[in-house]
């Protein structure tokens, strides 16, 4: 791997934790506006992976426990943005770190186009040129500067996006995709008694939030509640991160 797991912690200790963990791009660099949402009523716990090629779900389940233990971070909500629901299933069955609640935010169970991530890896991700990559990354970041203009703190994070697009960052990115792939949390969804909440962006081709409610509704007991943002997409902390903040915080408050 080219780095460590990297944590930062924002808030006061005495408020309601939120850990945050980031999707397929494995980091935080997109993830402002919605910290600068939920700033003074959390404490927001950010990751960002290692661009490990080698490490299983639980692997990284082990990782973040770690390091949150060894932070002094003894319970939270997990936020878990697409990838990242399946690394929070994975702390779910442990049961090493008190969770008091899950929130799936673009997430799943066991994704809805099973081929689609099968295909996925070697198809695009893996087969792409790191030249025809790059261009798709420069050409995303002009996109993304129109895209969140209004959520300035993402914007300035947008470049810092572009820079750690490197190609061993594709191929952990691949190597993800091949974790979706095969594992399968459903029997964990279907057991736990945590409190899960979902949360998707109406325009989701990426997960298609209609099958993953719909599984939810019927195998999971433990769901309270799925909200859909209407003008956001797969990226919905990013692309609506005022509405998803004012949703998750009041999640937060239910009662256990």
């Amino acid at each position: 791997m080219s780095e460590e797991l990297q944590l930062r912690i924002h808030g006061e200790a005495s408020l309601p934790t939120l850990i945050y963990l980031p999707g397929l791009h494995g980091d935080w660099t997109l993830i402002g506006g919605f910290r600068e949402a939920v700033g003074g009523k959390v404490r927001f716990i950010e990751f960002t992976y290692p661009r490990t090629l080698t490490w299983s779900l639980d692997d990284y389940a082990v990782a973040i426990e770690t390091a949150l233990s060894h932070n002094g971070i003894t319970r939270g909500w997990l936020l878990g943005e697409s990838f990242a629901s399946q690394v929070v299933w994975a702390m779910v069955v442990r049961g090493k770190f008190p969770v008091q609640g899950v929130i799936l935010a673009g997430g799943f169970v066991k994704h809805p186009m099973r081929w689609a991530m099968r295909l996925a890896p070697n198809s695009f991700v893996g087969r792409i040129s790191t030249a025809l990559f790059v261009r798709i990354i420069f050409g995303y970041a002009k996109i993304a500067r129109f895209r969140y203009r209004h959520s300035p703190e993402t914007l300035a994070t947008i470049d810092e996006f572009v820079v750690r697009r490197t190609a061993l960052d594709r191929r952990a990115a691949q190597h993800r995709l091949h974790l979706i792939a095969q594992y399968d949390p459903r029997l964990i969804a279907g057991q736990t008694r945590l409190p899960v909440f979902g949360l998707s962006g109406f325009l989701d081709p990426i997960v298609p939030w209609p099958f993953v409610r719909r599984w939810l509704r019927k195998n999971c007991p433990a769901l309270r509640n799925y909200k859909i943002i209407g003008r956001a997409d797969h990226n919905v902390l990013t692309t609506a991160p005022k509405e998803a903040a004012k949703q998750v915080l009041e999640w937060m408050s239910y009662p256990s």
